[in-house]
This record gives C-alpha cells, sequence and structure tokens, in this order.
C-alpha cells in the first residue's frame, strides 16, 4: 500500500518520502475513468429543489458540457424529509421534492445523463438530515429504488465507539457491502464515492471499497485552498490509477474569489492528477471563460486517458526542495505519461509573473537523447520541437503552463556538451564529457 514516512523537520517545513507497494483497484465494472459531471453543493447547499436539479441538467446539456463529456447530475445534502418513514425509509422532502426522486431521476436519465444522491456513515449527515449507520441496506435499496446511479458517502454525526466497534474502514465497508448487494440485480454496479478525508490515510484503503475518495477538506475558491490540496495530494499521486482515484473536491470555478488564471491552474491540476470533476458552479451565471476552462478539449482528453490512468507527479519542486511540504507553494514542476505522449504541468506558485524552465529528463517519462514536439493544452497551438530543455516565459502569478510532448525522433548531431546533464556523463575511456 501507499505510505508516507516523516524524514525531517525543520523550520515548519515537514519533508516527505513515499513509497508504493500494490494499491489494488476496485474492478467491477463502473468508474474505470474519472467521473465527470456536476455536483449542487458549492453552489447551492442546502437551496435545491426538483426544478433546479431539472434546469441544471437541461443547461449541463446545452452549454455543450454533456457533449464535452460531463454526464453525471449528482444532489448534495439536503434533499429529504428530516426524519424516517414509519417504516424506516429515507424520504424526500415533501415540498421541496414533491413529484419525487423517481420522476426526477427518469426526467433527468431522459436527458441522457446519470444520475448521483448523498449519504453519510453516521447517523446524520453533515447538513443534520438521515445518515445511513444501520440501514445501509435499506438506504442503498432506496437510492436503487429511486433510480440513482452514484453514492457519495459523507463521514459525519459518527456513532459513539461503545456502539460502532470498529473504525473508519469497518463503517465504509457496511455501505461498500450494500452496494455489493444490490448490485448482483442491477446491469452496472453502484459508483461509490468516499468523502472521508486525507487525514485518516484513505488512499490507504480506499480502493478497495470505492471508485474514488477524498483526500482533504472542503475546497474553497481562493488560491490558498488550491495550493493546500495540490501540495498535499502531490505526495500521494501514486495512489491513482484506473477505478480508484483521489478525489480533489469539487471544481471552484465560477463563484468568486479566483483570478482566471487561477481558475485554468485550478482546473489543469484536477484534471491531469486524474480525479473526478464535478462542476460546482451556477450555470445559469456562468462566464464564458469559465465554460472555456470546463470544455478544453485536450485538458478532458487526459483526464480520461483509456490506456494510462495515472496521475502526474512531481519531477521537482522547485521553489522548495524536492519533496518538501508546503501548503502555500506546492510543487511547480510535474509530468506524467499518456496515451499521446508526455504531458507536463508547470505551476507558477509565487504572486508574481515567473519563468519556469527545466531539463526535459529531469521527467522519468522523457528519452535522453531524443528532441520533442512540444503542444500548449492551452492555446492550442503546436510550439516547435524542444531540444534538451524547455523554458515557459513569464508565467502569470498562480498561472500554470500545460504541455503535451510527443517524441520527434533523434536530436540533432554535434550538440556540445554531448550529455543534457553534463555533469553526471562519462565516457567509456573514463573521461567526463562536457562542462
Amino acid at each position: 500500500m501507499f505510505s508516507l514516512k516523516l524524514w525531517a523537520a525543520t523550520a515548519g517545513v515537514v519533508v516527505f518520502t513515499s513509497t508504493l507497494t500494490g494499491v489494488q483497484a476496485l474492478d467491477n465494472g463502473v468508474a474505470r475513468l474519472p467521473i465527470l459531471g456536476y455536483n449542487t453543493w458549492n453552489a447551492y447547499q442546502c437551496n435545491i429543489d426538483e426544478d433546479l436539479l431539472l434546469t441544471t441538467a437541461k443547461l449541463v446539456k446545452s452549454l455543450g458540457l454533456q457533449a464535452a463529456g460531463y454526464n453525471y447530475v449528482n444532489i448534495d445534502d439536503c434533499y429529504s424529509e428530516k426524519n424516517r418513514s414509519a417504516a424506516g425509509d429515507i424520504v424526500e422532502d415533501k415540498i421541496r421534492f414533491k413529484g419525487g426522486m423517481k420522476k426526477l431521476n427518469s426526467q433527468i436519465h431522459a436527458l441522457g445523463f446519470k444520475t448521483g444522491i448523498y449519504s453519510d456513515s453516521g447517523w446524520f449527515t453533515c447538513g443534520g438530515y438521515p445518515g445511513s449507520y444501520q440501514n445501509e441496506l435499506r438506504d442503498a435499496k432506496t437510492f436503487q429504488d429511486w433510480g440513482f446511479d452514484y453514492l457519495k458517502y459523507d463521514n459525519c454525526a459518527i456513532p459513539y465507539d461503545s456502539i460502532t466497534r470498529q473504525g473508519i474502514v469497518g463503517r465504509y465497508q457496511r455501505m461498500a457491502d450494500a452496494l455489493k448487494q444490490i448490485s448482483a440485480n442491477r446491469k452496472t454496479p453502484f459508483v461509490f464515492s468516499l468523502c472521508q478525508w486525507g487525514w485518516s490515510q484513505v488512499w490507504l484503503w480506499g480502493a478497495n471499497l470505492g471508485h474514488s475518495w477524498r483526500t482533504t477538506g472542503d475546497i474553497a475558491p481562493k488560491w490558498d485552498s488550491l495550493a493546500f490540496i495540490i501540495n498535499f495530494n502531490s505526495f500521494i499521486t501514486q495512489a491513482t490509477d484506473f477505478y480508484g482515484r483521489n478525489d480533489l473536491d469539487m471544481l471552484q470555478l465560477g463563484n468568486g474569489g479566483l483570478t482566471y488564471e487561477e481558475a485554468k491552474s485550478h482546473f489543469t491540476a484536477w484534471a491531469l492528477m486524474r480525479s473526478p470533476l464535478l462542476i460546482g458552479t451556477n450555470l445559469s451565471a456562468i462566464t464564458p471563460d469559465i465554460l472555456g476552462i470546463l470544455k478544453n478539449k485536450e485538458i478532458l482528453a487526459i483526464n480520461q486517458d483509456d490506456v494510462v490512468g495515472k496521475s502526474i507527479s512531481p519531477f521537482r519542486w522547485g521553489i522548495n526542495p524536492d519533496w518538501t511540504s508546503n501548503s502555500t507553494h506546492p510543487a511547480q514542476y510535474w509530468s506524467g505519461p499518456t496515451k499521446s505522449g508526455t504531458v507536463f504541468m508547470l505551476l507558477n506558485t509565487l504572486n508574481v509573473p515567473s519563468t519556469l524552465s527545466f531539463n526535459l529528463t529531469e521527467s522519468p517519462w522523457i528519452r535522453a537523447g531524443r528532441q520533442y514536439s512540444v503542444r500548449d493544452l492551452w492555446s492550442h497551438t503546436d510550439n516547435g520541437t524542444a531540444v534538451r530543455t524547455f523554458t515557459a516565459n513569464n508565467v502569470p502569478p498562480h498561472g500554470v503552463v500545460a504541455l503535451l510532448l510527443k517524441d520527434a525522433g533523434d536530436e540533432p548531431g554535434g550538440l556540445f556538451p554531448e550529455c543534457s546533464v553534463w555533469w553526471q556523463c562519462i565516457d567509456k575511456n573514463g573521461t567526463h564529457v562536457g562542462g
């Protein structure tokens, strides 16, 4: 399993090393790729009803987001009555969802979407509505009867230890088992999303139960929140692969608080780390700029890569020594394999424009002695050929550069020194070859 080992702490900066020994993903035929869709919480919290959900689904479709791949419409907390029925079932709010969840689901499904619902592993949800503890199978059957395809499962209002006699894994296992039981009669199993946060080391065990797992607390629409989440996840990227992935929380684009450049960085980091992408924006007020970010086909294609499922990872931290945890200045230089080449993310974590430069072979996915064509995934332009190094000038504050590099053959002959990292290179007769 994945583990983090503390090996130094100086001047308030914590430094980690990491290892991974065989994370086992839950391959049950669904959610092989990250989920794309919409979730109500960020934009509306408890102010939801059936008209809002149906209107939102229609907007996801009319704005072209469904065509771009966003095919889930998910209801979060606060959709039910505060008390269960006399028979013990969760009941949808009789005023706000007066037509019933079955009808609403059939209408949204008719638009070509899948749908998601929310519950909790405790007595109550985080909003104070009925949780699923000791009612896991009953609630799973209710969600199935209502027509849902996806369950987000939270961790509020935990029962006393003397009642549970188990830890976090056991509480989530109860619902995983219930979903497995009811899925025996479904064409496709439920997608199970664990909303249990990173300090529980959920990346160690989540892949055995669900298809994604939250790694930090809730996101906020500000740069400091994005930087914290990116930094935390920089140490656990190895936990993500097909059927199981770190969930960096919902997309906070268009809710105020982020500049355009920060919004691009937000979307790029989430997509290239292969997180689920759940929009949390009021779509009736979305701007063309934010819509353009969400519909970036080249970035989305990497998030939805059907050959390579792994996240990008840092190959150099930049401002800080490598493997340094810094919640305000996370790693700046990232790369990872894709079916189409090597993808790079260069992140300017400073408050001023910055030039970001690297040697190509710093990335483990680049071959020495080769040249690479450069595709800019935001300008959607081919930017020539990179030989040995690449430099991005004047990257805006908190801005991002996203590149796809493809092998374009041997590098030109006669280059000096003979090695791009000349101090590591030696002739077969034992003499150094450059410098």
